[in-house]
């Protein structure tokens, strides 16, 4: 297999900064698509790979799975798309594509684990797959997405984790006008949330613990707040909203929630991974047949509907950019919830 050496920017331990660095793509194959990469969003999972939050971290480690570019090679067997046309690839770059979740567009449950865009198996070199943080990325173009020209580039990378990832439990639960809809957390997740949430139809509100979220909530499309630590709020919205979309990336009490879910309804958790603590009190759920769910991304199909959703309604993400030598300090500012809200790197700055 052929090769060629791109920049990059990644860290080589767990307790090291990220720092330039050069790393090795295939040459593009039959079905493969060669992408300039122009921005890529910074996302949560990265700072937790680069750190090894979660273990398993292989180094030295190229974060990035909000990545948007243009396409600059495409393989003789290429359809999807062609040079020059803007492109983007989300958290997955393979799957099995025999499985049922995956014959069934659901890559991103790939019943044999599917292949993260940092951090997989790079099936072709045999190394871990390196992600957005480069100057230029070779993906197969059954998982690399049109991304519609009409849009604000930039500000579209955060679509492909933040959007996808709010945008799959909306459909799934088949949100719409005469939907009611809460988000928990104002973030790079609940902001997507809302926005979505509001262009699908539904009414929205956001569950926040102060007020102080109140004028930017309603700017991005809520049409109500509701102050989740005033019981007398809460106890107002009781049995109101169908899905709940919970973004909160730490452990918290999902019963105060549960209580609003309307008969039916969910509480679908996308933001935390782990064990809850306090337990569930499953009074409410038995007696109102309700339910807590949980959600990650999306399959490329809905990964393409929510991106050709987003351009039909100038849907895109608020973002600040960066170029990449800052990308440390933004870590350390994305632990504070310091930003408004995602980062969103200028890759030009790697040049």
């Amino acid at each position: 297999m052929n090769k060629f050496e791109v920049k990059a920017f990644g860290t080589a331990a767990i307790d090291a900064d990220l720092k330039p660095m050069n790393i090795e793509r295939r040459e593009v194959t039959a079905k493969d698509i060669e992408i300039e990469i122009l921005y890529c969003g910074v996302c949560h999972s990265d700072l937790h790979t680069a750190r090894n939050d979660w273990g398993g971290t292989i180094y030295p480690a190229v974060p990035g799975h909000e990545i948007v570019g243009k396409v600059v090679k495409v393989g003789s067997e290429v359809t999807k798309l062609k040079v020059g046309d803007y492109a983007g690839v989300g958290c997955l770059v393979d799957s099995c594509r025999e499985c049922n979740s995956c014959k069934h567009d659901l890559e991103q449950y790939c019943l044999n684990g599917f292949t993260g865009t940092y951090n997989g198996q790079e099936k072709y070199l045999g190394n871990q797959t390196f992600g957005g943080y480069s100057e230029k990325i070779v993906v197969d173009e059954h998982f690399v997405l049109k991304v519609p020209a009409n849009l604000n580039m930039a500000a579209v990378a955060p679509l492909l984790c933040a959007g996808i990832t709010t945008w799959s439990p909306l459909r799934h639960w088949k949100v719409g006008k005469d939907s009611k809809v809460a988000v928990v957390g104002l973030g790079g997740l609940g902001h997507m949330a809302i926005k979505l949430a509001k262009g699908l139809g539904a009414h929205v509100a956001l569950f926040s613990r102060t007020p102080g979220k109140t004028k930017d909530a309603l700017e991005l499309g809520a049409d109500e707040v509701i102050i989740s630590t005033d019981d007398a709020h809460m106890n107002s919205v009781r049995g109101k909203y169908d899905l709940i979309i919970d973004t909160v990336p730490y452990v918290h009490d999902l019963n105060p929630y549960i209580n609003t879910l309307s008969v039916s309804g969910t509480l679908v958790v996308v933001g935390y991974l782990g064990g809850l603590e306090p337990l569930l009190n499953t009074v409410p759920m038995i007696l109102g047949r309700k339910s807590v769910a949980g959600s990650v991304i999306g399959g490329i199909a809905e990964t393409q509907e929510m991106l050709n959703f987003c351009g039909e309604n100038n849907i895109v993400s608020e973002i600040e950019v960066i170029n990449i030598q800052d990308i440390n300090i933004a870590y350390e500012r994305m632990l504070k919830s310091d930003v408004r809200y995602r980062f969103v790197i200028d890759m030009n700055s790697l040049k």
